[in-house]
């Protein structure tokens, strides 16, 4: 069953990522960062998410990382898509890879937007 109709359980394992029951966090890496955003792209429409509006392509994907900011704060910043209930990440590193984060947020859960925009 996909996991916009049965969310993971805290604790719970699913094709290799992990859920706490308010959030699921798994990794992409492909040999190419188009391959590994088709990868992310694929699982949510296999997961119920095909109605989440994204960027058309890896190009597009591309423009949501960070320019570089010099502020220190920028450090500790996520940078890539948000999307209630789904954020792209990339990897905190300022060099380039080919890995994606992927995080989706339980719809089902009271307050669910607050803990989506980081406010509980």
């Amino acid at each position: 069953m996909p996991i916009r109709e049965d969310f993971p359980e805290a604790g719970s394992d699913y094709l290799g990522g992990e859920s706490d029951g308010w959030e699921y966090k798994t990794a992409f890496a492909g040999s190419n960062f188009e391959q590994t955003y088709h990868m992310v792209c694929q699982f949510l429409q296999e997961e119920g998410y095909g109605d989440i509006p994204l960027p058309s392509n890896a190009k597009d994907m591309l423009l949501f990382r960070t320019p570089g900011s010099h502020l220190q704060y920028d450090l500790f910043r996520q940078y890539g898509y948000f999307h209630n209930p789904i954020k792209i990440l990339f990897p905190s590193s300022r060099r380039p890879s080919k890995r994606l984060l992927l995080c989706i947020y339980n719809e089902n859960q009271p307050d669910h937007l607050l803990r989506f925009h980081g406010f509980h």
